[in-house]
């Protein structure tokens, strides 16, 4: 997975699976795609290639380290708030949703600022094991699992990942996942982590300038008093930064 590879411009289609994207699901992501085509199209700007190696040079990996950026993968601008967070933090533990580009910048940071863990979930077990193996030709070591989509919690539409094994204690929860073509508000069922990050720790949202991620946004803020949730307009895609109360 580098800029020497080519990479598919849209997510992987297989996560659509009909047994569990109802007819409402699909409306949703028609009448949200029929009025997010703009950030869409921006979101293919993955940022300035200037930025980009000098977010590289900054982590000491080569410049061909990443794959091209834009379109469902993290953009500089998310990749550039997570090194900033990793370096201030200084966390014991990283939980990050959707793993690709944003785990080798992740688990660099945290070799480099603090030496924490970083436990990553995907529901496409062959690029967890691909990216586990990416991660580890730089040297680099995370915890990657298989999470399969399945029913979302606390009434959210779409599916969500199935996850095992969540850390008890979250410093920095980083959510790149699922892709909105499950259903526009699917990455509101994070919350779900909420409760386990702990106080004085971080969330980090992607592609947050996107009208269903702005809906997400609205909601989190009625429901988690304790969070002082800011959109970060930067970039392609925007970036919510969520900060849990001391």
């Amino acid at each position: 997975m580098t800029t020497r590879e080519t990479t598919s411009l849209l997510a992987r289609p297989d996560h659509l699976d009909e047994t569990v994207q109802s007819f409402s699901d699909k409306v949703a992501v028609a009448a949200y795609g029929a009025i997010q085509w703009p950030w869409l199209l921006r979101s293919l700007h993955g940022g300035r290639l200037s930025d980009k190696v000098a977010l590289l040079d900054r982590l000491g990996l080569p410049h061909d380290a990443l794959p091209n950026l834009g379109s469902w993968k993290a953009d500089t601008a998310l990749l550039t708030h997570i090194v900033n967070s990793i370096e201030m933090l200084r966390p014991a533990q990283v939980v990050e949703l959707g793993c690709g580009a944003s785990t080798l910048i992740t688990a660099r940071s945290l070799a480099l600022f603090g030496g924490g863990q970083l436990t990553s979930y995907d529901q496409h077990g062959d690029f967890a094991e691909a990216t586990r193996g990416w991660i580890g030709e730089h040297g680099l070591s995370a915890d990657i699992r298989h999470a399969p989509l399945g029913t979302a919690p606390d009434g959210w539409p779409g599916s969500w990942y199935q996850l095992d094994a969540i850390p008890p204690k979250i410093d920095l929860l980083i959510i790149d996942g699922p892709p909105w073509s499950i259903h526009p508000h699917v990455r509101g069922a994070a919350e779900r982590l909420f409760p386990y990050v702990a106080p004085g720790g971080m969330v980090l949202l992607d592609d947050a300038s996107r009208p269903g991620e702005r809906v997400v946004a609205r909601r989190w803020r009625r429901r988690w008093p304790d969070f002082t949730f800011t959109l970060d307009s930067h970039g392609a895609k925007g970036t919510l930064i969520g900060i849990r109360h001391r």
